[in-house]
């Protein structure tokens, strides 16, 4: 395959004469050639389509499936049912991307609606954009947010926000001249509330996720309610598939609600694409980034949708705008908004019972084996939770050898484990038993 582009070289060498240039290369002249490649690319001859496909089958075929996850750290293996990949699949879903045209993508305008409203009853808020790129982008539009809002310059965040989450928001601060001020976690694993009322002078509001990054729940009503006594705002970063069994963001008091969709029938997908989601109280709704699709009545009264509330978006206002967010995820959202009206309120439940329960399960058998402790054994958790024992790396070399993935293994040597309704008791037996047999080789408890 030698080429998608289907211009010839006579093609190109027109259209290089229109621009008054003689060959490709004068398109690089600005590049010093101390950075140029020198040499052809190390590549292999070109194969015909047929001879492609195989090649890629051979690698499928060699590469190991994998055994059980235990996993999480942002990216979550669920259950996603057979109905989601199958309508994704749809040319009109699979191949849509942003409604400019309201006449022409009515179904498109229809289904962001759709996938707003899911958000919207999701987090108890008023109002839902069409989603962004992931749950980081999501996080460091939420800066912008508050700084739009009550135009200052600081905004404090929990240290148990995800690690990954942290660095882009540090990113955008950068970038907008925001000062960002980290509140501690606690001996409990959560969020120091005192923390907030001393840093409060000058903040824009507060951002603290829960379950946070080591999977405790975070006690996000104090949090809100601290954030507004100093008269700032609160957002919630929350994981979504908790959201059919731990309080709504709206419930206590949030006015941002923020994360990443991919839990919701997205696969892993080695990192992404993912679906990041916004929503905001009714006095927020105009700081939403991005693009909101709005529904409406067209002159003979029918129902119909549109693209409103743009006007702050980098291709109308330009540099005065608050955000350069222009697209939106529309697949992923799409595939999102199906997964929670297939699993509705009862899945909804059933799924986060099931990871609670089968997280819980899991750490008081990895409890039980000498050489292993629960880091936070007082504090509520989710489907994750940390572990301190000497033998993280060992431990995790054994699994590898049952083609299983343990826990990761954090800076300080702790292990962040992940059980989600996808596992079952006699893995977990399975993987104690892995573990037992290794730290007895070490010798036992160090």
């Amino acid at each position: 395959m030698k080429s998608y582009v289907p211009n010839t070289e006579k093609d190109r060498l027109e259209m290089l004469a229109d621009i008054g240039m003689e060959k490709m290369d004068d398109l690089f002249a600005d590049i010093p050639a101390d950075l140029k490649l020198s040499r052809p690319l190390d590549l292999p001859d070109p194969l015909s389509e047929a001879e492609l496909r195989d090649l890629l089958h051979a690698f499928a075929v060699v590469n190991e499936e994998g055994g059980p996850l235990f996993r999480g750290a942002g990216a979550y293996r669920h259950y996603i049912p057979a109905v989601i990949p199958q309508l994704a699949m749809r040319s009109e879903f699979y191949t849509a991307y942003t409604p400019y045209q309201a006449e022409m993508s009515q179904g498109m305008l229809q289904s962001l609606f759709e996938y707003q409203t899911v958000i919207c009853r999701l987090t108890g808020l008023d109002a839902a954009n069409a989603s962004v790129y992931d749950g980081a982008t999501a996080a460091a539009e939420a800066l912008l947010m508050l700084r739009d809002n009550k135009r200052k310059k600081k905004v404090l965040y929990s240290a148990g926000l995800n690690p990954d989450v942290i660095a882009v928001m540090k990113t955008y601060a950068h970038c907008a001249g925001l000062e960002l001020v980290e509140l501690p976690l606690n001996d409990k694993g959560v969020t120091d509330v005192s923390a907030v009322a001393p840093n409060m002078e000058g903040a824009a509001g507060v951002i603290a996720a829960s379950p946070n990054y080591f999977g405790c729940i975070e006690p996000m009503a104090e949090l809100a309610a601290a954030a507004h006594a100093a008269n700032g705002l609160f957002v919630a970063y929350v994981n979504p598939i908790t959201l059919g069994v731990l309080a709504r963001p709206a419930d206590y008091g949030a006015d941002i609600a923020i994360g990443d969709g991919q839990p919701l029938g997205l696969p892993m997908a080695y990192g992404g694409p993912y679906v990041g989601f916004m929503a905001a109280t009714k006095k927020l709704m105009r700081n939403l980034p991005g693009r909101i699709a709005g529904e409406t009545r067209d002159a003979e009264g029918n129902r119909v949708f549109v693209l409103t509330l743009q006007a702050r978006e980098q291709h109308i206002r330009r540099e005065m705008a608050s955000s350069n967010i222009c697209s939106n995820q529309m697949l992923c959202a799409i595939m999102a908004a199906m997964y929670c009206c297939v699993m509705g309120p009862a899945g909804m439940r059933e799924v986060g019972e099931q990871n609670v329960a089968k997280a819980h399960l899991l750490a008081k058998k990895l409890e039980k084996i000498e050489g292993i402790s629960l880091r936070y054994p007082e504090t509520p958790f989710f489907n994750e939770f940390v572990i301190d024992t000497p033998y993280a790396k060992e431990i995790n070399e054994a699994l590898a050898d049952y083609s299983i993935t343990g826990g990761l293994i954090l800076k300080d040597g702790g292990m962040l484990w992940c059980a989600t309704e996808m596992n079952g008791t006699d893995e977990f037996d399975f993987v104690c038993d892995i573990i037992q047999d290794t730290i007895d080789s070490m010798g036992g408890e160090e």
